[in-house]
């Protein structure tokens, strides 16, 4: 599968975001689809992530670790890798991350390495996977900052993304994509 690239601002100091990306249950929260089930030593934590893609869905349960974390650099590196028992699908992941200032808030860089076998493997064919990761990667972004903008605790524990929705998410990333090919959407 190609690389996913994929960035965004938050409107936080660095050492703000750095603190939350430290804090795995909320980065979890944000997240759509994730659910974190247990963190086994620290660095390596067992979850499930649903997904719904068109006519195809799975369960996803594995696990995440930690690697790399350089406080100084502000990067650090996941590695992931789930097993979807109903549908045999398998997913496995590399995500390296790096905060950066950007005037009086954060740009965040994500690469990621994605390789899916089993049903799911056709949605990285096709590349609806870069766009499918671009919304995924916005609503990913919109959590980070409201949880961060809250003003108590108690409201911030209320920010959660939600499940990956299944033809709301395919349909607009194929409408996306389909404007993309014919120049976009000048004059509409």
């Amino acid at each position: 599968m190609p690389q996913i690239n994929e960035s965004f601002e938050v409107d936080q100091p660095v050492q703000v975001v750095w603190d939350f990306f430290q804090n795995v249950p909320q980065v979890a929260e944000c997240m759509p689809g994730v659910e974190l089930l247990d963190a086994a030593d620290g660095e390596v934590y067992k979850g499930k992530m649903k997904v719904k893609l068109g006519p195809i869905s799975a369960q996803f349960q594995g696990e995440a670790r930690i690697d790399d974390l350089n406080e100084a650099a502000k990067s650090g590196t996941i590695s992931a890798k789930g097993v979807d028992q109903k549908g045999g699908s398998r997913a496995n992941a590399t995500v390296k991350y790096a905060l950066t200032s950007a005037g009086n808030g954060t740009k965040v860089d994500i690469v990621a390495d994605v390789s899916l076998q089993g049903a799911m493997a056709q949605f990285g064919r096709s590349g609806l996977i870069q766009d499918v990761s671009s919304q995924l990667t916005r609503e990913f972004a919109g959590c980070l900052g409201g949880k961060l903008m809250a003003s108590t605790p108690e409201e911030a524990a209320e920010v959660k993304a939600g499940d990956v929705k299944g033809f709301t998410l395919f349909f607009s990333t194929l409408w996306a994509r389909i404007r993309r090919l014919f120049g976009g959407s000048k004059g509409r």
